[in-house]
């Protein structure tokens, strides 16, 4: 096993409250521009720990998400030890198989890897993240009849497979990524959460 993780995705994107790409359809607007931060709250990768790191990134998707061709900024967490970095890149590169590599494989595109600060707060399925001086959101989640927060199962699509993506929107979403193209400075759209376990 070259991988168990657990911790929290936060994430925000240029969608409508839901974001169809989730169920498989063509994003809103032809496109979509994300920011996803996975948060490991314990585990390895190939026996490096990497619990309280987090990894992030910015993403371009050009139409429908399950076709690929992404392209992505990379932010590494400052905090991580060349060691910690290298099997973060590694995970997330693809090398390791599993669901990671799944995902990532619809990644046309890494335009560049930055280590930078990156500030994740969770208080429940809500919460922020900050990546360097390059992104930033606030999330907070919806809730059902029952109060209970609503949340997504067995979708074509997940940045968290196998976990409930709870559904909820994004007071504030703001990204600069010139290598993207993407300046964008956004209120009330599309966002993520959920927790994660990610076994390889």
């Amino acid at each position: 096993m070259a991988y168990d993780l657990s911790g929290a995705l936060l994430e925000v994107c240029t969608c409508n409250i839901l974001c169809p790409c989730w169920v498989g359809e063509d994003p809103d607007n032809g496109t979509c521009q994300s920011i996803m931060a996975w948060h490991f709250e314990s585990g390895t990768i190939d026996g490096v720990d990497v619990g309280g790191l987090t990894f992030a990134g910015v993403m371009d998707i050009p139409g429908n998400v399950l076709a690929g061709n992404w392209r992505a900024m990379v932010y590494i967490d400052d905090k991580s030890t060349p060691q910690q970095e290298e099997a973060l890149l590694n995970l997330f590169t693809g090398k390791l198989g599993g669901p990671v590599a799944d995902l990532v494989k619809l990644i046309g595109e890494v335009v560049g890897v930055e280590r930078v600060p990156i500030t994740f707060d969770l208080d429940g399925v809500a919460g922020s993240v900050k990546i360097g001086n390059a992104a930033e959101a606030e999330i907070v989640a919806y809730k059902g009849a029952t109060g209970k927060e609503s949340a997504l199962y067995d979708t074509v699509f997940s940045t968290i497979p196998g976990s409930p993506a709870y559904v909820g929107k994004a007071t504030t979403y703001r990204a600069n990524v010139p290598a993207l193209n993407i300046n964008v400075s956004l209120t009330n759209h599309n966002a993520v959460s959920g927790p994660f376990r990610f076994v390889g």
